[in-house]
């Protein structure tokens, strides 16, 4: 698991251990506000590097090393 804080996450490099329609590297491009104030971050916005197709996932997702790695490896 790697560790995380959502405040860092901006501008990261992420490789996908799968690739995703043949999209392997990926960047964090926004890390989405909360609804109401106090309440946690729970989503981010990645483009894939090749393609610049963009999709939303849960942060913690990221976590998950059997799909994502950190870096462009």
């Amino acid at each position: 698991m790697n560790p995380l804080n959502p405040k860092k996450l901006l501008l990261s490099k992420w490789t996908a251990v799968q690739p995703i329609r043949k999209d392997k590297h990926f960047l964090v491009t926004k890390v989405v506000a909360p609804e109401f104030v106090g309440e946690k971050t729970q989503w981010v916005d990645i483009e894939a590097v090749f393609s610049r197709s963009t999709q939303r996932l849960a942060w913690r997702d990221l976590q998950n090393d059997d799909l994502w790695k950190q870096g462009w490896v």
